[in-house]
């Protein structure tokens, strides 16, 4: 596995020099030719009290065990009034997928376009926006049900994403996006880094085992948790199976309209096959009346040559009185042949 690790020189003296909020990105810059996993899929834990802001899980890299592991999302108590997170990212460049590290700013600045999901749709952030020195946050897409929070909001964010859960920018298979004018801007704008209690939850996710992607297999047991470093206990949610989530929507259109409704599917057919059946019985019927007529009528045609007797027997029985007429009916045969 090819790794590089780059530190900026300048960050030292940068440091000395420049406030740390004037920086725009300070830390470790890490490049692998592998890309990193698809997105694990879990739910958002409740948040903890007012003045927390979700930071949405990614995959980070670990150059001692060369393999990629799952950083768990969490939420992080907010630096300053006015903050919010800009998500790290991976995108693609020179033939390395370079990890470009997150940071907090007034401006939710570029973050490749990836859907972290739970207001990071790609662009932004929908979960909550700051208002002085409160935050409002998003009902509809944060998770504040087990808290007094009453500075809440509803709006429904439509996110126009298609079925993919990929986790990096550009390259073959990437998501294809740049950054929009105010995204550019915000990356030139006043910035803090990661604070120590998220760096101190990455460095616990990193030497945990059962969050290695050669362990997990993309579906890290902790996907989310309620608190920095808080790996177990209550709150804490592990990923779904993708595989469940993509298959199962698929297979009952399938099989599941005669299996799973009986009572309305299946009565449906059976609706449609008298009627098919009815048409088809009724015509042999309507057809064999009329075709026995003819045929019980051309008997009665071809009889009349047997029931001449039985017209002379009505003849013999009438005679009995005009005796002479059997002799006139014997001189009429003669012209009728």
């Amino acid at each position: 596995m090819l790794t590089h690790w780059r530190r900026s020189v300048l960050t030292a003296l940068l440091l000395a020099v420049v406030p740390v909020m004037s920086m725009a990105q300070v830390g470790v810059e890490i490049s692998v030719n592998v890309p990193p996993p698809e997105l694990p899929v879990y739910e958002q834990p409740p948040i903890p009290a007012e003045g927390y802001l979700w930071t949405p899980g990614y995959w980070g890299w670990s150059d001692d065990d060369q393999d990629y592991y799952w950083v768990p999302g969490t939420w992080i108590l907010a630096p300053q009034p006015g903050y919010l997170w800009t998500p790290g990212y991976w995108g693609y460049r020179g033939g390395f997928f370079i990890w470009n590290i997150g940071y907090w700013g007034p401006q939710v600045g570029f973050y490749g376009g990836v859907n972290y999901g739970h207001g990071y749709g790609g662009r932004g952030y929908e979960g909550g926006y700051w208002q002085g020195d409160r935050l409002y946050y998003n009902r509809s897409v944060t998770n504040i049900s087990n808290t007094n929070i009453t500075n809440v909001y509803s709006n429904t964010v439509i996110n126009n994403v298609n079925v993919n859960r990929v986790s990096y920018n550009g390259g073959t298979g990437g998501i294809r996006a740049q950054p929009t004018a105010v995204e550019t801007a915000a990356a030139h704008e006043r910035h803090l880094p990661a604070l120590p209690a998220q760096e101190q939850h990455m460095q616990a996710a990193r030497s945990n085992p059962a969050l290695r992607t050669s362990v997990n297999h993309g579906v890290p047991p902790v996907a989310a948790t309620p608190r920095p470093g808080a790996f177990s206990g209550a709150g804490v949610v592990p990923a779904k199976h993708p595989g469940t989530l993509s298959v199962v929507p698929m297979s009952p259109p399938a099989e599941h309209p005669v299996q799973t409704r009986p009572g309305s599917q299946t009565q449906q057919p059976q609706q449609r096959q008298p009627q098919e059946p009815q048409p088809q019985h009724q015509q042999p019927q309507q057809r064999q009346p009329q075709e026995p007529q003819p045929q019980h009528q051309q008997p009665q045609q071809r009889q009349p040559q047997e029931p001449q007797p039985q017209h002379q027997q009505p003849q013999q029985r009438q005679p009995q009185e005009p005796q002479p007429q059997h002799q006139q009916p014997q001189q009429h045969p003669p012209p009728e042949h």
